[in-house]
């Protein structure tokens, strides 16, 4: 069996140059009134101005009261209806105590009740806390401490994280859906007065990331730095039009949900489509029926929408654009071809970056370009920047590989994480000169000129895979609690036809036991979202330390499940099966999404 394809071996994003760029103006020509609106956006935003989602969602709704604006299980709400609603969702948070920075934690699978709540949430000057509901136990838990909610808002279909939080993480006010509609029922359908008054520079949203301790991190976004994405992403990049509409099958907990794909739908007065979940084989059929134009993507949607035999409704929709990240370069153009997509508009960005890349120019295969300023300079095994004998960074040449890091000014300021010391973490500081300061990203990347970028993978700690981060010191943590196991190491491997790195843990048993593979794996999926469950166990006699004492994470990676030697590895089937002996079509298996399951 050969080695997986490494990012640096797949097909090479081209250079971007002037062509490039020229073609890309001639294609926003269509926009231009449009980017001319937003484009100022970028630039003249102030922290203090009163603009916010909630102030810019009620205008429109002024505007247009009877377009459609949601599109959900077959129902639609219009601008005008959907807003009142929002109203009467604040209306009782109001009066349940939620004030200007109160936390409204919640808990949600994709409805239009769920992006409801998120609006009144932050109509009333609250911040939205985005619960992932494949958190449970300790997870949770956590989590729950971090958002310090005064109301909690959950969806009863959230069972499994909702039976397994405990009860005095929870609120005082806990509302389901069914007793938030019954208690909205007679409230005032105005726009709360508090609404107007907002800054830009309060927070709105709390987005749960991987934390380096093995839980959870809740990153903090402001509507100022949420109005960037809905200024450069979605007026400038997406470009959406009143008539669009804009399907989401990602988690609205996600970023791309909650600020790509709502700012352009928001910047472009357009319509958003709901689905409750992602299916590969209902994908077209449910686009077709919701009259969508665009929908947003993670990388491996795309690979499993591929991985679907052709069918009539591959072309028969009237998708135009798409956007998000992750689509890889070896698939760009079948994907372009297959479907009949005339823009992918790729991003880069995180939750907690301070900044965004976005494929302006409509440029193949790359991350797109950035105005602001960044640098990608030298990186060491582990994630770390690189510093030369006088103690700076040094920038890569095009082309290269590197470390991105995002400066950080009054310009362009960081809001970080609820934790002060988590975001104090990722800041490097006197990179180039004395007193500057830069965010790391943790993702190497590529320059292609022009200020534009090609993700290349992820660093350190954590991997990316289900277009979720995995923290590794949260899987290790769980391994340690299985039955027989005494030492893990867990890292991420790449798998060919497959988007990111799956999980893979480097295990040594304890003295006279056996691996027992259902026990294990059941243990993992009680503490640890699906996600986040490695794919491949690894049996080693013992697992050797560095000279800083560090896991020789790097070497084991570097092996990934192939040279592993006279080792056995075990592979994930799925929660009834676990782990069974390695199979030689098992990677195949994983990229045509076929295990786990």
């Amino acid at each position: 069996m050969g080695k997986a394809q490494s990012a640096s071996t797949a097909i090479a994003p081209s250079k971007v140059g002037v062509t490039d760029l020229v073609r890309g103006v001639v294609k926003m020509a269509p926009d231009a009134t449009g980017m001319v609106k937003h484009a100022p956006g970028l630039v003249f935003n102030k922290a203090s101005a009163k603009k916010t989602i909630g102030k810019i969602f009620q205008d429109l709704a002024r505007k247009q009261p009877d377009r459609p604006f949601i599109r959900f299980d077959g129902d639609t709400y219009t601008y005008g209806e959907a807003n009142r609603i929002v109203n009467r969702y604040a209306a009782v948070l109001t009066e349940k105590g939620v004030g200007v920075g109160d936390v409204v934690g919640i808990l949600a699978k994709n409805s239009a009740t769920d992006l409801m709540c998120v609006l009144a949430a932050v109509k009333v000057g609250a911040v939205a806390g985005m619960l992932n509901y494949n958190q449970h136990g300790h997870v949770i838990d956590h989590s729950m401490k971090l958002l310090g909610a005064t109301v909690l808002l959950r969806d009863p279909e959230c069972t499994e994280a909702w039976e397994t939080m405990s009860k005095d993480v929870r609120p005082e006010h806990v509302l389901d859906f069914d007793q938030l509609e019954a208690e909205a029922k007679g409230k005032p359908d105005h726009n709360p007065a508090v609404t107007a008054t907002l800054p830009a520079s309060t927070t709105a949203f709390y987005i749960f990331t991987s934390g380096t301790t093995g839980l959870p991190k809740a990153s903090m976004m402001s509507h100022n730095r949420w109005l960037a994405n809905y200024s450069g992403i979605g007026g400038l990049g997406v470009r959406l039009h009143p008539s669009d509409t804009m399907y989401i099958p990602l988690p609205l907990y996600h970023n791309n949900a909650l600020s790509v794909s709502l700012g352009s739908v928001l910047a472009g007065g357009s319509c958003v489509a709901i689905a409750k979940q992602f299916s590969a084989s209902r994908f077209w059929d449910e686009i077709i029926a919701n009259r969508a134009t665009a929908f947003c993507y993670i990388g491996e949607l795309c690979r499993y929408l591929l991985a679907q035999p052709e069918k009539p409704t591959d072309r028969q929709h009237a998708v135009r654009l798409i956007v998000g990240n992750g689509m890889r370069p070896e698939i760009w153009d079948e994907f372009s071809q297959r479907f009949g997509i005339d823009r992918v508009v790729e991003f880069y960005g995180a939750s907690e970056l301070n900044l965004a890349f976005i494929n302006v120019f409509s440029a193949k295969r790359t991350a797109g370009f950035c105005p602001l300023p960044f640098k990608i300079v030298e990186y060491n095994e582990d994630g770390t920047p690189k510093r030369d004998a006088k103690g700076r960074l040094r920038s890569v040449k095009n082309g290269e590989p590197g470390l991105l890091i995002a400066e950080i000014s009054e310009r362009v300021p960081l809001d970080g994480y609820t934790d002060p010391e988590e975001t104090e973490k990722k800041v490097i500081r006197d990179a180039f000169k004395d007193g500057d300061a830069y965010f790391n990203s943790g993702d190497l990347v590529r320059g292609l000129g022009f200020k534009h970028i090609a993700f290349v993978d992820r660093l350190g700690d954590t991997f990316r895979w289900k277009g979720e981060n995995v923290a590794t010191t949260e899987v290790e943590s769980a391994l340690g609690t299985a039955k027989g196991v005494e030492q893990a190491v867990v890292y991420g491997v790449e798998v060919p036809g497959s988007d990111g790195r799956a999980g893979m843990a480097a295990v040594t048993l304890a003295d006279g036991a056996s691996f027992d593979a259902k026990a294990v794996a059941a243990r993992l999926y009680d503490e640890l979202p699906d996600y986040a469950v490695p794919l491949f166990i690894r049996l080693v006699g013992t697992i050797a330390a560095t000279s800083t004492f560090k896991n020789q994470k790097v070497e084991l990676r570097n092996q990934g499940f192939t040279e592993v030697g006279d080792d056995e590895i075990w592979v994930l089937k799925g929660p009834k099966d676990g782990y069974v002996p390695f199979y030689d079509g098992y990677p195949a298996d994983v990229s045509s999404a076929k295990a786990p399951r």
